[in-house]
């Protein structure tokens, strides 16, 4: 039965994005008087719908996108029965090019409109939390921060030139600064400024794993406890955030060489659990442990920024703004041979497994969710590949140029073509999701 609310939550998601996509082909179409012969959510077989006027509106039985069938254009459908024919008013192929343009980009923009009216409102609702700290708190061993030289207790000013306020612009920085290449970021050390270059290939690790820093305000949340240990015994759980030790505080970086110090000495714990204060005595062992694994949880001051119906709109464009760059970048990277496709890639399992555990937080993180996926689908429908938006693109800027149309059978073999790697290529992320599964 776990299975039901996964498959729901994904067909939700992909119906939502395909049909906002869809439409923007088939309102565009309609407003410069082409004619729609099918609007389908889902690629063919088709499964069942209902034709009106001259629509047939309807559900295919593959259910990881749709299409829109404009008479007089080769698309999805293949269909050649036009082409021996002479063009007719309604069709596509009659229209001027810079009316086929706007219907073609049409479902990027709707995707793009999604995304931002999902950002505004949310940023609207809820504001932007954010941590106002610049200080690192712990360097995660082995990671590019710490090849990289950064030490705990450094405070970050600026990331390539742009001064950090809060930790989120630092992340923001770091990551997309990253996707370009080498980063520069000034931080303050015993009162000093001092620079620490990022070179390949650790900018290359850090969009793969992420830089390894964390700000400072950590405490340790207890994620396991092994049974019989000193830990259990005292009565500790997991879930449980470890606040200090003989009645000393005690961060998450602090916490082993504190427990160290007390081998073989009996201790007085203390630590939260839901809301409520416990206190025990326990000894650790001769090593100095007390058998508990433990987390790093952000537990400092935060900050919520409140904007006006107006001012979020401005930030939900700036969010996505940020994304879509992001999102060609990480294109880029991998076109360049900088991360691997099989690491950057999700499918329709991986895709079904975010949205059911993002609706499990609540509507704001799935719709927030929603975004973000609205956001990659626009980006990967502008990709100039036959089959996608952005191949009927660069036909129309090829006709734009040369003042001639490319040959029927020569863009029906395209599609073909097309169409056969575009399945293949999802072959590929199904597989590649069922060996993460």
């Amino acid at each position: 039965m776990e299975a039901l609310p996964t498959v729901f939550y994904f067909l939700v998601v992909i119906g939502i994005l395909v049909l906002v996509h869809e439409l923007g082909h088939f309102l565009a179409a309609k407003f410069f008087g082409m004619r729609v012969d099918r609007f389908s959510i889902g690629f063919p077989p088709r499964a069942f719908g209902k034709k009106i006027g001259d629509t047939d509106y309807c559900v295919s039985w593959v259910p990881i996108g749709g299409y829109v069938k404009i008479a007089g254009m080769v698309d999805e459908s293949l269909d050649t029965d036009f082409v021996n024919e002479e063009p007719k008013p309604w069709e596509f192929r009659s229209k001027p090019i810079w009316q086929r343009m706007i219907v073609i980009c049409a479902g990027v923009v709707m995707n793009i409109f999604l995304a931002i009216f999902i950002f505004w409102g949310i940023i609207f609702y809820q504001g932007k939390t954010v941590k106002p700290v610049t200080e690192i708190g712990y360097v995660v061993p082995e990671s590019p921060a710490a090849k990289a030289g950064f030490l705990t207790g450094d405070v970050i000013i600026d990331v390539n030139g742009k001064r950090a306020t809060h930790w989120e612009e630092i992340e923001n920085s770091v990551y997309s600064d990253a996707l370009s290449g080498n980063l520069v970021v000034t931080i303050r050390r015993d009162g000093k400024s001092t620079v620490v270059n990022i070179v390949q290939p650790l900018t290359s690790e850090i969009l793969e794993s992420g830089l390894g820093l964390q700000p400072a305000g950590l405490v340790a949340l207890v994620t396991n406890v092994e049974t019989g240990k000193p830990a259990d015994q005292a009565g500790l759980k997991p879930g449980d955030v470890l606040l200090d030790l003989n009645g000393q505080d005690v961060s998450f970086h602090s916490l082993q060489q504190s427990v160290k110090r007390y081998a073989g000495k009996e201790v007085t714990f203390r630590w939260k659990r839901e809301g409520e204060t416990n206190e025990a005595r326990l000894t650790p062992s001769a090593e100095g442990k007390i058998g508990v694994g433990f987390l790093p949880m952000y537990n400092g001051p935060l900050e919520n920024v409140r904007y006006s119906l107006l001012a979020a709109l401005p930030e939900g464009i700036k969010d996505a703004w940020n994304m879509s760059w992001m999102n060609l970048k990480s294109i880029y990277q991998i076109f360049a041979g900088r991360v691997s496709l099989s690491k950057s890639v999700a499918g329709p399992i991986m895709i079904a497994k975010m949205a059911t555990r993002s609706a499990e937080m609540g509507v704001i993180n799935f719709l927030g969710f929603m975004a973000l996926l609205s956001m990659n689908l626009a980006i990967l429908n502008l990709l100039p590949f036959p089959a996608l938006d952005g191949g009927h693109a660069v036909f129309l800027v090829y006709e734009a140029i040369f003042r001639r149309e490319i040959p029927s059978r020569v863009k029906i073999a395209l599609q073909q073509v097309g169409f056969v790697l575009l399945l293949v290529f999802m072959a590929f992320v199904l597989y590649n999701d069922i060996i993460k599964f």
